[in-house]
């Protein structure tokens, strides 16, 4: 099981015709502007936080610390991605803070653009489809800007890592060629084969455990003098300084805490920081996920396991929120009845739960991102990872309001939409501007607190059976969940659907967005690499090809534009049964060579005249791919030589943001 995160981008999906409600007429009172900054194939966002005056000191004083915790780990995550990445990134840091030649250069832009891509990406592989990306501008005058700024002596060193396309080309190994970890870019593996991590880990699991650690989650893999060891990330070890400052936040967090709840598993979170005890971080996690009260609630961690290629190893992240409490009626009742839906599923009944535990789902409001959550931002997260916590203890799912807000709102401050571009006819526009934005909430919601949460591992099944493809069968598997449900009459029973035609809104936008609009993120003559992008490709093209005898789903070209047409939604919802049920098999039985043989069949290949056509509709349309967040400023104020209030401010450069947080948070460089 991995970190369970949906990311979502509304300009991908068509979504953003609608927009959510939440904070709307403070928004427009003040006009704020959400759109901050575009460049390349990025967007950045700046997100409010909205009930921020509601809450009361001492919980703005936990909301705090924790953002500060959040923020502390920041390097962490830069070193994670690329062993090289913290140097290349003061590099950029010191051209941008003392260079005082010309600016006005398209040299110059051209730097400034790239310096932004790397900030966005945490490094230089792009931050979604893998690919080194170069600099705009050349060689030399990159040389120049170096001299200039006094790194003249580093020129040799760097240059060739940011401009040769041998050099470190794929964060992970995408290529198929090779060694799967030693042709990837990841600091997760430094001289460690494929092989001989595959050996090293298969010696330390237990298949009889019934609950097992979570093996190699926060730890390198090194081979020295030809001994292969961990290198554990933990006070006194590997990212110790980074993690010192972690565990003070979070200390401080634990004096204005909630509840004792809240302060029994921070100071487990904290023991796990000191000792690296897997273990211990299952006792966190169970202590974690328990605490359904609370108001304030935060990740942090080493969690998501998507950047490993073997998806083993975790990348650092926080994320800080409070409930929403009047969204959160919708995730509850969804909650409210997980053993329905469990009970309900087309899944064989050997995989399914017979007692659903602890699943609990709730609407948020984001106050802080962190590590691999920043700038990029999932919508909805799942957690814990580990089958037999969720089996035993639960799971808590979130959908996060203020971040879908914030990509509706920017959205609708662009000129142009692709729900007409890409819509058949009116109809389909209409159902997506009444119901699309309703529908993507409720997706969310069910990949999250259901998707992820549904099945059982059979017996002696370990949860890294599928390796390398276990993170795109895992998204499809909850995506094709949350699908196959939207169409069942229960949910408008349950109220949190308005009617029984509202859930096409969500088939129409999945279905495009799997077989055509989501490959803009893809550069031509590339192959789908992401994980969810691949989910959600396999799931719309095995549907495309298991329902062409019956036209479920028509390819229609008019005008030399093409375009994917539902023609019949019910057959289509038979046919998300019938994958769903053969994922969750998959899964069950860790059947890898099944597994392995729809990824390649159904979520790779990309047809090259259609992936054309698409770059250039959606150029014209000038629309940026990909969005990421400027974090809001939460400032002490005081009176007196004494802390009263806590104030949050929105900045609007997210290049000073990145500077201001290499000057506060930099403790490995």
């Amino acid at each position: 099981m991995k970190y369970l995160k949906i990311m979502l981008f509304a300009s991908a999906l068509g979504l953003f015709a609608s927009s959510c409600q939440t904070g709307n007429k403070e928004v427009q009172e003040e006009k704020f502007r959400y759109l901050a900054d575009e460049f390349a194939d990025l967007r950045v966002i700046r997100y409010r936080i909205p009930g921020w005056d509601s809450l009361t000191f001492n919980q703005k004083e936990y909301i705090y610390h924790l953002s500060e915790a959040a923020k502390s780990g920041r390097d962490i995550f830069w070193d994670q991605n690329f062993k090289h990445g913290l140097k290349i990134r003061k590099v950029l840091e010191t051209i941008l803070e003392n260079y005082a030649g010309e600016k006005e250069s398209n040299d110059y832009s051209e730097f400034l653009v790239y310096a932004k891509r790397v900030f966005f990406s945490n490094g230089i592989h792009h931050h979604y489809a893998e690919d080194k990306f170069i600099p705009g501008c050349s060689q030399d005058y990159f040389k120049g800007l170096m001299t200039a700024s006094g790194q003249e002596e580093m020129i040799e060193e760097i240059v060739p890592m940011l401009y040769d396309p041998a050099m470190y080309p794929q964060r992970k190994n995408i290529s198929g060629q090779g060694d799967l970890l030693l042709g990837s870019s990841v600091n997760f593996y430094d001289g460690v084969s494929r092989k001989e991590a595959e050996a090293f880990y298969a010696k330390m699991e237990d298949p009889k455990d019934p609950r097992p650690i979570s093996y190699g989650l926060n730890s390198r893999l090194v081979k020295r003098d030809g001994k292969v060891f961990e290198e554990v990330y933990k006070v006194g070890g590997l990212y110790g300084p980074a993690i010192e400052k972690i565990i003070y936040h979070l200390e401080k967090a634990a004096v204005v805490a909630e509840n004792d709840t809240q302060r029994n598993y921070i100071a487990l979170l904290i023991e796990y920081y000191k000792t690296g005890d897997l273990r211990t971080w299952d006792l966190y996690n169970v202590a974690w996920v328990e605490d359904t009260q609370s108001q304030v609630d935060f990740i942090n961690g080493f969690i998501e396991t998507y950047n490993d290629p073997l998806g083993m190893k975790a990348t650092w992240e926080a994320v800080v929120n409070f409930k929403d409490l009047e969204a959160s009626k919708r995730t509850e009742i969804i909650s409210d009845n997980a053993q329905w839906f469990e009970d309900n599923s087309p899944v064989d009944a050997q995989y399914k739960k017979e007692e659903v535990k602890g699943v609990s789902a709730k609407v948020i409001t984001v106050a802080q991102l962190g590590g691999d959550c920043h700038p990029t931002s999932p919508l909805g997260i799942n957690l814990p990872n580990a089958d037999w916590i969720r089996k035993e203890h639960g799971s808590k799912s979130v959908t996060i309001a203020n971040i879908s807000e914030a990509y509706n709102m920017a959205a609708d401050e662009a000129p142009k939409s692709i729900t007409n571009e890409f819509s058949w006819d009116e109809s389909e526009i209409a159902l997506l501007k009444d119901y699309g934005a309703q529908t993507g909430n409720l997706h969310t919601d069910l990949h999250e607190c259901l998707g992820h949460g549904s099945g059982q591992l059979r017996p002696g099944t370990s949860s890294n059976s599928l390796k390398e493809f276990s993170a795109p069968l895992e998204e499809a598997r909850a995506d094709i969940f949350a699908l196959y449900y939207l169409a069942d009459p229960k949910l408008v029973e349950l109220g949190v659907l308005p009617n029984e035609e509202a859930y096409k809104a969500s088939y129409i936008a999945y279905i495009r967005n799997g077989l055509f609009t989501q490959f803009v993120r893809v550069d031509l003559g590339k192959t789908v690499t992401q994980a969810h992008m691949q989910g959600r490709k396999l799931i719309a093209e095995w549907c495309f090809e298991n329902g062409k005898a019956e036209n479920v789903i028509e390819k229609r070209v008019r005008d030399g534009k093409t375009y994917f047409v539902v023609n019949d939604f019910a057959k289509l919802r038979q046919l998300f049964a019938t994958l769903l049920k053969e994922l969750q098999r998959i899964k069950s039985e860790g059947d890898y060579e099944a597994g392995k043989k729809l990824i390649a069949t159904y979520a790779v290949n990309i047809d090259p005249e259609l992936h054309k056509e698409l770059k250039e509709r959606y150029a014209a349309l000038d629309l940026k791919p990909y969005g990421g967040f400027i974090n809001p400023d939460i400032t002490p104020v005081e009176k007196d030589g004494k802390v009263i209030d806590y104030k949050v401010e929105y900045p609007a450069d997210f290049l000073q943001q990145m500077l201001d947080y290499g000057k506060k948070y930099s403790v490995l460089q």
